[in-house]
């Protein structure tokens, strides 16, 4: 239920966190094209056992055309040092490229055993039904941004109707919800963090966060959630926060950046 997540984590910092989480119980890590350390989490994950983990990586939205899916995927699975992924995600959409192509690549990836499971992130419920429409494969997973101060209930709650898992990109809010009062008190009453409070709200919740960080006390602390639990009336307390304050997922795109590639 809980990720080793590894954005903005670089070749000099990733092989600790990884290996920190893999240590402490982690069973999931989470990576991507764009953050450009897929090598070095090859090299940490080499020093474990395939099976022990779950492995998840991304495709950027300027590579979801059919050929270039299947490329990303391959080269991913090179730097990742893998035969397989366990999931693999489209980043985020991409209005320019249809995702019945996409869709198509990915059910191609499914069938060669190069991918196990297919997903989305950064999907909107209608982006997501539109998917789901036309995916000759199941959608097992919608990756977005999901924290007290932007909970996106409408996509969680179309996602629960069709059985796709929820993962939470940026659970921590990018530490911005750190400053929530709320939270602040629901964890000085527990004797928990303020890290803590949030991710076993969400494990509480049945999404699946993905923490990320360069401390490896941190990446161990992140993961001591089962072993108490939050009173119903503490969740909702943190539920009736209702901020709708995203720190990433913003409608504006700039479509021309590394991430899109989008040219006019």
């Amino acid at each position: 239920m809980v990720g080793v997540g590894t954005w903005q984590l670089d070749d000099d910092t990733v092989g600790d966190s990884v290996r920190a989480g893999l240590d402490a119980g982690y069973g999931h890590v989470d990576t991507a094209e764009g953050y450009h350390n897929e090598a070095a989490i090859g090299d940490a994950l080499s020093e474990y056992d395939r099976e022990d983990y779950f492995l998840t990586s991304k495709v950027l939205p300027k590579h979801l055309d059919y050929e270039s899916v299947i490329a990303a995927c391959e080269a991913s699975l090179d730097r990742l040092n893998t035969e397989y992924l366990d999931l693999y995600l489209v980043h985020w959409p991409n209005p320019a490229i249809s995702i019945r192509e996409t869709m198509n690549a990915m059910a191609h990836l499914k069938e060669a055993g190069k991918v196990r499971n297919v997903g989305v992130s950064n999907f909107s419920a209608y982006q997501l039904s539109t998917a789901q429409h036309v995916s000759d494969v199941p959608i097992a997973v919608n990756q977005i941004e999901y924290h007290p101060w932007n909970t996106q209930d409408d996509v969680v709650e179309h996602c629960r109707e069709t059985d796709t898992v929820v993962e939470a990109a940026a659970p921590l809010g990018r530490t911005e919800v750190f400053e929530d009062e709320t939270i602040q008190t629901v964890a000085e009453e527990y004797g928990r963090s303020v890290p803590q409070v949030i991710l076993k709200w969400a494990v509480e919740n049945d999404v699946v966060p993905l923490p990320k960080s360069t401390s490896p006390d941190h990446v161990r602390a992140n993961l001591e959630l089962f072993d108490w639990d939050l009173a119903e009336e503490d969740r909702r307390r943190i539920d009736d926060i209702d901020r709708h304050q995203p720190v990433y997922d913003h409608p504006a795109r700039d479509w021309t950046s590394d991430t899109y590639g989008i040219s006019q």
